[in-house]
């Protein structure tokens, strides 16, 4: 947890001084080459899998620094790492340097009676602070995505994760310095003290454009109140899965049981699966009966219970619960109306899921279920960058405003006009 700190004056002059580091640098940034990128970020990869056996054991350090603590499964697993994970790193950074560069790119252009020739063109945001706890790997993704959309970033992580994420920072400024880039365009905060969080979120004296947190909802919530600056973020991941009268049922067996339990401490886990009242008969058993089998705790509803009596009952906290955890509430709907109230009652609008073979019903969910991802017939476990061909992600963001789901290079851009003309004067 990151509470709330008064200013300290050194750690202010410490940070402000990393804020100037991270604008001087995003300058060249702007407008540094393709080439000169994708070197960085393949020599970044590269230092990851040559430095492995380092990271591992300044992993391992972390995760006996919290041996005892009442650390939330999900927590430990997000803090540790291991030879898939590192390659796996290593592999997105690798991805990452193979999209097509956004900086530059014509997203419209048109012409005018008068002439003008009107292009919309990507450009980098600036400086990002991405706030993180217990997620060593989002030094890489971070780094990686911001590098790309050609922006300096500012790395803030938890104490739980500082030697895993400094070991994984090492790795990215030799990719840095690989390609003759700003070593300060990726910047890891070098204390933990708790003022940095603050002074990020007052903006550095200007320098930093958006804050990106990555961490539970205490975090989360103090970045949305507190910030200064604009902020990607999503509070909470209650996700939900609807199974339709008309959905195959051997899918969605394979489908709600990937969906909590591949990773239950993912912000995309479902928390939630309504099934349809015309469904109770054919379906609802068979659901319940694979989700025990694989070691989850079911809250079932009124209805529910009737079908299945020894079941933990749901509380209306349930409903609004993102438990990250081997634990599912269960609820029977009237049909995709039912779902569709349900979800817009305690939905944190991250992903929601239907499985349906009826066109109409998968039609309606997706057009009145306003969240930032909707899959048809697939798991919930799909809302990542990487899953979405982006390489990485730095964040899912849940807002309205310029980006949503999740955040890729393209959402890391904002845009600025090239108008061109041939003498012409405004009458």
């Amino acid at each position: 947890m990151l509470d709330t700190v008064a200013p300290s004056p050194d750690i202010d002059a410490l940070m402000n001084d990393i804020g100037r580091k991270a604008k001087a640098a995003a300058r060249p940034l702007g407008f540094a080459s393709t080439e000169a990128k994708n070197k960085a970020l393949n020599a970044m990869a590269d230092a990851i899998m040559a430095n492995k056996a380092h990271i591992l054991a300044e992993n391992a350090k972390d995760l006996k620094d919290i041996e005892g603590s009442e650390t939330l499964a999900s927590f430990v697993d997000r803090l540790t790492l291991n030879d898939k994970r590192i390659a796996e790193m290593a592999e997105g950074i690798r991805a990452i340097a193979a999209l097509a560069d956004p900086v530059g790119e014509v997203i419209a252009a048109w012409d005018r009676p008068n002439g003008l020739k009107i292009e919309r063109v990507r450009t980098p945001l600036g400086v990002i602070g991405v706030i993180f706890e217990s997620r060593p790997n989002v030094t890489a993704d971070a780094g990686a995505l911001c590098l790309k959309a050609g922006n300096a970033v500012i790395l803030r992580c938890g104490s739980d994760s500082r030697r895993s994420s400094q070991a994984i920072h090492v790795c990215m400024v030799e990719g840095l310095k690989a390609a003759g880039l700003p070593e300060h365009a990726i910047q890891l905060v070098p204390v933990t003290d708790r003022a940095a969080v603050g002074a990020m979120l007052r903006g550095l004296e200007g320098a930093i454009d958006v804050i990106v947190p990555r961490g539970g909802k205490s975090l989360v919530a103090r970045v949305q109140n507190e910030a200064r600056v604009p902020v990607f973020a999503h509070l909470e991941g209650l996700c939900h899965i609807y199974v339709d009268a008309s959905a195959d049922l051997e899918m969605a067996k394979k489908i709600v049981v990937n969906a909590k339990m591949r990773r239950t401490g993912i912000c995309g886990a479902a928390e939630t699966l309504l099934v349809d009242g015309a469904a109770i008969d054919t379906h609802l058993t068979p659901l319940l009966e694979v989700l025990t089998d694989a070691g989850c705790e079911i809250r079932a509803s009124a209805a529910v219970l009737k079908v299945a009596p020894g079941l933990k009952t749901a509380t209306e906290e349930d409903w609004s619960t993102e438990y990250l955890d081997a634990i599912i509430s269960v609820a029977t709907v009237d049909g995709i109306s039912g779902a569709i109230a349900h979800i817009q009652t305690y939905s944190s609008n991250h992903t929601e899921a239907v499985i349906a073979e009826d066109p109409a019903v998968v039609q309606r969910f997706f057009t009145e279920v306003d969240s930032a991802v909707l899959l048809h017939n697939a798991s919930t476990q799909f809302a990542d960058g990487g899953e979405f061909g982006m390489g990485a992600e730095i964040g899912i963001a849940t807002g309205k405003m310029h980006a949503r789901g999740p955040v890729g290079v393209e959402q890391l851009t904002s845009f600025k006009y090239r108008v061109r003309g041939a003498g012409q004067t405004r009458p």
